[in-house]
């Protein structure tokens, strides 16, 4: 692990479910709202079209700055409940994350509070842009996976364990197996999982090799 990159070993927290296949990057953050300069505030954002009856973000905020919705505009989501606002761990289903390769997509997650993914499947690149931003996208059998979706809406407020380097969650008095793509497992474990941060911390050792390739001139 490198001084700047915490290591992800072990995550806790309550859950919320997000039921469906195929739910793309699209859904989880529409392109309209993609037109900004940096990522702050797109968790507001997050699976706006299924949440919200106007296609428009509101214009009204309150004094934390966050948007303010009416109730009448709001669609049944899990993400507009009471009992799911403190949630990290985010329970999805089959091809979690398709469509376009979009990061905004985990990144609206990431700023809505989740710090965790367990699903059927995720998407590759979906996937890749979630390790970027030290988020593990954990996939378990699509049995273990409804159970959990069933008891996290049952008990929103019990916590759930992501274990990546053991490749278990345990919930309830369970504990399942889960899998994590090995390359994500050692890049979480190992807190090695931002590239950037990876590079600044070796900016040196980049020097010192580019100024000894001989097609890199000095001049």
């Amino acid at each position: 692990m490198t001084e700047d990159i915490p290591s992800v070993e072990n995550l806790s927290g309550t859950g919320i479910p997000i039921r469906g296949n195929d739910i793309d990057t699209d859904q989880i953050i529409p392109a309209r709202f993609m037109k900004v300069v940096t990522f702050d505030g797109l968790g507001e954002f997050a699976f706006f079209d299924q949440r919200f009856e106007s296609a428009t973000p509101p214009e009204s905020r309150d004094g934390d700055g966050e948007a303010v919705v009416a109730d009448d505009e709001q669609k049944d989501h899990p993400m507009n409940e009471a009992r799911y606002q403190d949630a990290s761990i985010m329970v999805v289903n089959n091809n979690f994350g398709c469509g376009s390769s979009r990061e905004h997509a985990p990144q609206a997650l990431m700023r809505w509070g989740i710090d965790a993914l367990i699903g059927e499947s995720f998407a590759e690149i979906f996937a890749g842009n979630c390790l970027a931003l030290g988020i593990p996208t954990v996939t378990a059998e699509p049995e273990d996976v409804r159970d959990l979706q069933n008891w996290v809406e049952e008990y929103p407020d019990a916590e759930i364990d992501v274990d990546v380097a053991a490749e278990t969650v345990h919930f309830d008095d369970r504990t399942i197996s889960v899998s994590v793509d090995e390359g994500q497992r050692k890049a979480l474990v190992e807190g090695i999982w931002d590239t950037t941060a990876l590079m600044k911390s070796n900016q040196q050792a980049i020097a010192d090799t580019a100024a000894n390739l001989p097609y890199v001139g000095g001049d």
